[in-house]
């Protein structure tokens, strides 16, 4: 008996037009792309979309092909991130027809069609490399998000106070009754006995 393999790809969304979502001043630049997707967009929706694409692409055999095999395991709204399972044999035509995806399908006869980009950040063979992956990523976005964060808050801070931070912090250094940094560094170390592996 044959075993059917899969193939896990782990999938981000980003919303690159600048109209529709304006820029926040107080927003890192990391998260200006990752935007959350509409709460109508569902796991079903997102494989029509998905098969619609491929058969457009490829016409029946791409569909012949992928149609069964092709199945949304996780969609995270909130973080714009989908693990979608297909067969190991065609993933590269599911990876391109993801590609090829430029919006977002309706869900509703009012509802617009959202622009997109559809960004295949990794592909794996098991559904635990996906998720341990996707938890890295964003963990990793969130450190990055605070540092830049951080910073425009110090520097913010420090244009509104007059104070430039590195010049200060050298200064309160040299004022604790310790030498100061520049004389540290010409001290002589005559007094230092070098100890070599002869002795």
């Amino acid at each position: 008996m044959v075993r059917v393999k899969h193939r896990y790809l782990l999938l981000n969304i980003l919303y690159p037009e600048q109209e529709q979502y304006p820029r926040k001043a107080s927003l890192p630049d990391t998260l200006q792309f990752h935007h959350p997707s509409p709460d109508d967009l569902t796991p079903q929706l997102l494989a029509r979309a998905i098969r619609d694409q491929i058969s457009l692409l490829y016409g029946d055999y791409g569909a012949g092909l992928t149609n069964n095999g092709l199945n949304i395991k996780y969609l995270s709204p909130a973080t714009s991130t989908a693990i979608i399972r297909c067969s190991r044999d065609n993933y590269r035509l599911v990876w391109a027809a993801l590609t090829y995806m430029t919006q977002l399908p309706k869900s509703s006869k009012f509802a617009q069609a959202r622009s997109c980009v559809m960004q295949v950040v990794r592909v794996s063979g098991t559904i635990k490399k996906s998720e341990e992956e996707a938890i890295r990523r964003a963990k990793t976005a969130i450190c990055k998000a605070r540092k830049e964060a951080a910073g425009s808050a110090t520097e913010e801070l420090n244009a509104i106070l007059g104070q430039p931070g590195p010049e200060v912090e050298l200064e309160m250094l040299g004022q604790k009754g310790s030498k100061p940094i520049a004389a540290l560094e010409d001290e002589d170390d005559d007094g230092l006995e070098m100890m070599s592996d002869s002795d």
